[in-house]
């Protein structure tokens, strides 16, 4: 529990300070009685648990009180940042326009040297994927392994990449690698999701396809919290591995993971054959796998921070909440009431009715 308080005579028994002071011990100060009165300013407490006893110490200026007995409300205070947070009036035209420019490039780029097929090298990389099997169940799964091997292995090494290159041009290292392979995938299985062995016919189910179209449009308001950092994504403003702990990661600690999840199941419920099944099984181990590289990438990172988000939070959906560990303020919802997550709701709708003319375009995309 973190509380600020303005001292005064009521509250405190020093109620005036002398410049001069001695030590009490290590980390702890105490100033003597004074007839010399002095300003008075506040100071934030923090009430911790310790098995030591009451200890106070000075820490850049702030006093902190730790105290036996007495255990924090975790919820009241946060340790991590907070998520989807847009505020219009910190944001710049020039970072905005400097984005959609590095954003054109990006496209024009990976639209010349991998998708298009008379320029571009997607083309022979799936050609070569697919020369080690006639089965597209395994080329699926090949193409998305190869994918999560870079994806993840350049994500465990940003911490001394960052450190070697800086924050910027590892972001356009790991942008500029993964970005192509995940294309590849992406498309492979557009052009490919009704091949294979039909395992199962559900779309004559009436209430079906309104049950999995939902499913599929709450998926997206987990798979995104990552992204909604666009002008870091971009490497326009500094890109930074954040501790996020609002809004989507109250419920999951994981969001990407259970969005994934579900857009899988959806997908794979309604189509029902062996190639979205190996899609499936590849893209939900890929994401198994990120929780524990994830969750040990902020360990090191943040330490103790890192351990006391865990400690109110859950990789299950709302377990933390049901266990009592994550306590939703009364005005949770306006975690959600934010631009990034509207704009994933325009978005998501927009490309349901967009969807005939997305399914069309992927074919002039076939590899």
């Amino acid at each position: 529990m973190a509380t600020s308080l303005l001292l005064s005579n009521s509250l405190h028994p020093f109620p005036y300070f002398h410049k001069s002071k001695f030590n009490l011990g290590k980390g702890v100060e105490k100033f003597p009685y004074s007839n010399k009165p002095t300003i008075v300013r506040p100071f934030k407490i923090v009430v911790l648990d310790t098995p030591t006893g009451l200890v106070s110490y000075l820490n850049s200026g702030k006093v902190r009180l730790l105290a036996v007995g007495q255990k924090t409300e975790k919820n009241d205070t946060l340790v991590g940042e907070d998520s989807a947070e847009f505020d219009l009036s910190k944001q710049r035209i020039s970072s905005w326009v400097y984005f959609a420019g590095v954003l054109g490039v990006v496209l024009f780029i990976l639209n010349v040297v991998w998708i298009d097929n008379s320029t571009g090298f997607g083309k022979d990389f799936i050609s070569a994927v697919s020369s080690l099997s006639q089965s597209h169940e395994v080329v699926m799964l090949t193409l998305t392994f190869i994918f999560a091997l870079v994806h993840s292995g350049l994500a465990s090494l940003r911490d001394k990449g960052e450190k070697l290159m800086g924050e910027r041009a590892y972001r356009v290292l790991f942008a500029g690698v993964s970005l192509p392979l995940a294309v590849s995938t992406v498309v492979y299985f557009i052009n490919h999701r009704y091949d294979g062995v039909q395992l199962w016919e559900l779309q004559n189910v009436p209430w079906l396809h309104h049950v999995l179209w939902l499913t599929n449009f709450i998926s997206f308001f987990f798979l995104y919290p990552s992204t909604f950092n666009l002008l870091e994504v971009a490497a326009v403003d500094k890109p930074k591995m954040h501790l996020w702990e609002t809004g989507i990661m109250r419920i999951t600690r994981h969001p990407q993971m259970v969005g994934q999840v579900m857009w899988c199941l959806a997908h794979t419920v309604w189509i029902g054959n062996s190639v979205t099944v190996a899609a499936s099984v590849g893209l939900i181990g890929h994401h198994l796998f990120g929780v524990w590289n994830g969750d040990r990438r902020l360990a090191i990172r943040y330490g103790e921070d890192f351990e006391v988000v865990k400690s109110r939070t859950s990789v299950i959906p709302f377990a933390a909440i049901i266990e009592g560990r994550q306590k939703l303020p009364k005005d949770y919802y306006k975690e959600f009431i934010r631009l990034p997550y509207l704009t994933i709701t325009a978005l998501t709708l927009g490309a349901y009715f967009a969807h005939p003319l997305m399914q069309a375009a992927s074919y002039g995309l076939r590899w």
